[in-house]
């Protein structure tokens, strides 16, 4: 069981590169209560791709979801109006 939503979407983007990119990280629960991870990323503007991650416990999605949320910030993503993954 879910105990609160978590929901992230940061961008990155650099004119003097034609970089503009975005990820989102939503953890939420699946069929059978397990808590699941879905990351979407790509090109703004594009077809993203995405990924699924299984958990058994809240705890081990939020540490995957932490540890992601530290290297992009790390690459020089920055937070902007909440989105998610099937808004993009």
């Amino acid at each position: 069981m879910i105990t609160q939503p978590y929901h992230l979407y940061v961008e990155r983007t650099d004119a003097t590169k034609n970089m503009a990119r975005f990820y989102a990280m939503t953890i939420e629960p699946n069929l059978f209560g397990e808590a699941c991870l879905t990351r979407c990323w790509g090109r703004i503007g594009t077809k993203e791709q995405k990924m699924s991650h299984q958990f058994e416990t809240e705890r081990d999605a939020v540490d995957l979801f932490l540890d992601l949320l530290r290297q992009k910030k790390r690459r020089g993503y920055s937070a902007v109006l909440r989105r998610s993954c099937t808004d993009i």
